[in-house]
């Protein structure tokens, strides 16, 4: 062997190959995402290799839109979907806030904390973002903070917005992080009487509660995600929906994005200068896997209907409720999708030992993610008896194994004697 064979020979030695990654299924029960639908996997695992303009392509993002505009019950022309999850649809959101801008944001909860720090870095000067790059704190942003565990009011926003008088306003629909519920009519009528454009996080309730966003005409934008209420797969399509307002204001002033530009993002979803056109113009490269299993997502929410989803998350999760606090919790959410609650008194503190106990065992639940720390189970995509009967199962054997003393047999009775009498 010569030196040079020998020094390749050495070189190759170094790379370790790891073996195949293998992930197992998990019962995702926590604020999402939720287990993706069984047709939706099929649908990405079986789309063919094609490219991001071929016509059949072109044609399921064609679709996806109509439907997007019926999932959001809007006729907003700009209604489509942005590459990635949530983050991706709000972070095209707030593009159009240029420095400077004024801004009301509102937040209770660890998501919509995250949605003010992403705004205060939009309206940020370049003075503000050199003095806390990270954590900016410009004076035309006003965070209005209610407390964990309380919904923002639409007389705290109507309040807000009086004194201070802005050109945007921000609050989440549903605030994943505490569980509740803040008042979009509130915060509707507030923005229309003062003339302030709205921008809501819609990520927790697209999908799962029933309302047209064209009943919130001074709300100008609207952002969700994949994985809640869509139940794709997490990383396709997060949905978006603007108005002409601020469509409008973005072709007077521009905004200082190309991969999240709200006019051009739209282009490739067969939308130009206010209209739906046939031809799709280049923005960037899309997954054929990725457009199929999205499209079967929002054929599936249309297929059980807007209005029974809205009606059996409500059922089911108000069974799950009964069976937590029969476990001696106390529920502290509004969601329904989602119950957010404080274990018994005497175990305070051991939160997270007992999601982790969860999680070993493929239960996937969450505690909260800011003080104080409760416990979160979710039953996004397990809207049946059988689902339900396995959620609560397993959460009450976590709680036995915590030490809690309780009748498991007689709560499975009892929940299955609320879900028989539907």
């Amino acid at each position: 062997m010569n030196p040079q064979t020998n020094l390749n020979h050495q070189a190759e030695e170094v790379f370790e190959i790891y073996p195949r990654l293998i992930i197992p299924h998990t019962l995702a029960a926590g604020p999402g995402p939720g287990n993706t639908d069984p047709r939706v996997l099929e649908a990405f695992a079986t789309a063919g290799v094609a490219d991001h303009m071929q016509p059949d392509v072109v044609r399921g993002m064609k679709e996806a839109k109509f439907m997007l505009r019926q999932v959001f019950g809007t006729s907003n022309v700009y209604t489509y979907a942005v590459c990635g999850t949530g983050w991706s649809a709000l972070d095209c959101a707030f593009t159009p806030i240029l420095s400077g801008d004024s801004v009301v944001s509102f937040v209770n909860g660890t998501f919509s904390g995250i949605d003010d720090l992403n705004i205060r870095m939009k309206a940020s000067s370049n003075a503000d973002l050199a003095a806390n790059p990270l954590d900016p704190k410009p004076a035309n942003v006003v965070t209005v903070k209610v407390a964990h565990g309380q919904s923002v009011s639409g007389d705290v926003v109507e309040a807000a917005l009086a004194e201070h008088k802005p050109m945007w306003a921000f609050m989440a629909h549903w605030e994943t992080g505490s569980g509740r519920i803040n008042d979009l009519q509130g915060f509707n009528d507030a923005c229309a009487k003062h003339d302030v454009m709205g921008i809501v996080d819609c990520v927790s309730s697209l999908g799962i509660a029933k309302f047209n966003i064209d009943d919130y005409p001074a709300v100008t934008t609207w952002a969700s995600c994949p994985q809640k209420g869509i139940l794709g797969l997490p990383l396709t399509y997060a949905p978006i929906s603007f108005n002409d307002k601020v469509i409008d204001l973005i072709k007077q002033r521009g905004c200082p994005s190309y991969l999240h530009n709200p006019i051009l993002d739209a282009r490739h979803w067969c939308i130009d200068d206010g209209k739906d056109v046939e031809t799709a113009a280049y923005h960037r490269t899309h997954s054929s896997y990725a457009v199929a299993s999205f499209h079967e997502a929002l054929r599936l929410l249309l297929q059980h209907g807007r209005a029974q989803k809205a009606a059996d998350y409500a059922f089911y999760e108000k069974g799950l409720r009964n069976a937590v606090e029969t476990m001696g919790c106390k529920v502290t959410s509004n969601m329904t999708s989602l119950v957010v609650f404080n274990l018994p008194a005497e175990f305070e503190g051991r939160e997270k030992e007992l999601v982790t106990g969860c999680r070993e065992k493929g239960f996937a639940i969450w505690p909260t993610l800011s003080e104080p720390t409760q416990i979160r189970v979710g039953i996004l995509n397990q809207l049946n008896p059988a689902a339900i009967n396995d959620i609560v199962g397993r959460f009450a054997d976590a709680m036995i194994e915590l030490g809690v003393a309780l009748d498991k047999n007689k709560i499975m009775d009892e929940l299955n004697g609320y879900l028989a009498a539907r």
